[in-house]
């Protein structure tokens, strides 16, 4: 499995060249390996695109409390229902999806379980709101081979 992480507060115009290159580092690697992202938006739909776009499945990971979907903040409602039209599965995972640090729980194991992690990240140290950094990190720590995807000519965050 291929899993996406990334920066939140993108801007539009932004997320459209990342899209492009998720697509582009979607078609490099050579395995035909399945993707996998956690709900939400900006970053996960365009990586949900991208995979598509690429000829590979996607699997959406989204927050259950029990055996029921939890609700999700405003933000990322409509995000998920455009993750779910692309995905051949949906995986339910027990984490709080109003907890930052359950968020990056749940991110941590998407991680650990994939075999390369693509980072929508323009290198910024975690700052309290955005993990990107620390999952990047994670993953370098426990093995899993990361590909940074930061658009050139874009400006660091």
């Amino acid at each position: 499995m291929i899993a996406a992480v990334g920066h939140a507060d993108l801007t539009p115009d932004t997320l459209e060249l990342v899209e492009d290159e998720l697509r582009a580092a979607l078609e490099r690697l050579p395995e035909r390996r399945s993707a996998l992202v956690r709900a939400g938006a900006a970053v996960p739909v365009a990586f949900g695109r991208a995979v598509r776009a690429a000829g590979r499945e996607l699997v959406v990971v989204t927050p259950a409390q029990g055996m029921v979907p939890a609700l999700l903040p405003e933000r990322d409602r409509v995000a998920v229902g455009q993750l779910v039209s692309l995905a051949q599965q949906v995986r339910l995972v027990a984490y709080d999806p109003a907890d930052r640090d359950a968020c990056v729980g749940a991110d941590e194991q998407l991680i650990a379980e994939c075999r390369q992690l693509l980072a929508v990240w323009d290198g910024s140290p975690s700052n309290g709101r955005d993990a990107t950094a620390h999952l990047v990190a994670y993953a370098r720590a426990h093995g899993v081979p990361v590909e940074v995807v930061w658009p050139e000519g874009v400006p660091a965050r």
